[in-house]
């Protein structure tokens, strides 16, 4: 444990070079949260498992395709969502909590419009997607 107490996280920093800051930082929201994704699988697949008390190959194979499909799932979404963000940084040329609520808005519009066409779904998702990416802006910056 670190000194007076607190509590650090890991840290793993994996960079592509793609020599473009939008594609830079779009591959790298795709792998750290498809990673994510991937290890959620597991972890559930796993439980399955040891609750179950079997293990058979064709268990294995189902649970790594789960786990590819559930990485690519969520690292588009969150690829997606950072190169939005930076096109908007960009644009308004600073960044802050209105940038990334604007992405998840736009993310969320995009994904709901691609697994739905109902207008109302697409609004609501656009509606959590800005409200979700807001909280975990103002989550990683506290003002202190």
């Amino acid at each position: 444990m670190p000194h007076g107490g607190s509590l650090t996280s890991p840290k793993f920093d994996f960079a592509v070079d793609m020599c473009h800051p939008f594609l830079n930082r779009t591959v790298d929201g795709f792998i750290k949260i498809g990673a994510v994704g991937a290890c959620k699988v597991a972890a559930e697949e796993a439980f399955e498992c040891l609750h179950r008390g079997d293990v058979s190959k064709h268990k294995v194979e189902h649970a790594l395709k789960k786990m590819c499909k559930e990485g690519a799932y969520w690292g588009t979404i969150a690829g997606v969502y950072v190169g939005v963000k930076y096109g908007i940084d960009k644009i308004r040329g600073h960044r802050d909590w209105k940038n990334a609520m604007l992405g998840g808005a736009v993310t969320g519009a995009l994904v709901s419009a691609v697994n739905n066409n109902q207008r109302h779904k697409v609004v609501k998702n656009a509606i959590t997607g800005g409200a979700i990416a807001a909280a975990a802006e103002f989550l990683s910056h506290p003002t202190s």
